[in-house]
């Protein structure tokens, strides 16, 4: 019997498996510029919306802030080191 209500609560608590049409729509929308990040900021914030693409919105979000964090960082070093050679050149 408890295993019974330990199945029946499980089974309530999954999401649907996103179907291999569904993840081919998702990343064909992720090829369009603009739209991708619209839509990331959707499907992380949405409600509805099914848990496992929510989560993988939350990561690809995440990875691609990394990602401008670190061209800011690796920008910002080669400009002060392009500053620092036109600052010897001695003009």
């Amino acid at each position: 019997m408890e295993q019974d209500i330990r199945n029946l609560v499980y089974s309530q608590n999954q999401a649907p498996v996103l179907s291999i049409g569904q993840w081919i729509i998702t990343l064909l929308i992720m090829v369009i510029p603009i739209v991708n990040i619209i839509m990331l900021i959707v499907w992380a914030v949405g409600s509805t919306e099914n848990p496992n693409r929510k989560n993988w919105a939350i990561a690809q979000l995440i990875f691609m802030a990394i990602g401008v964090v670190i061209w800011i960082l690796l920008f910002s070093t080669f400009m002060g080191m392009m500053s620092g050679m036109m600052g010897s050149i001695g003009y």
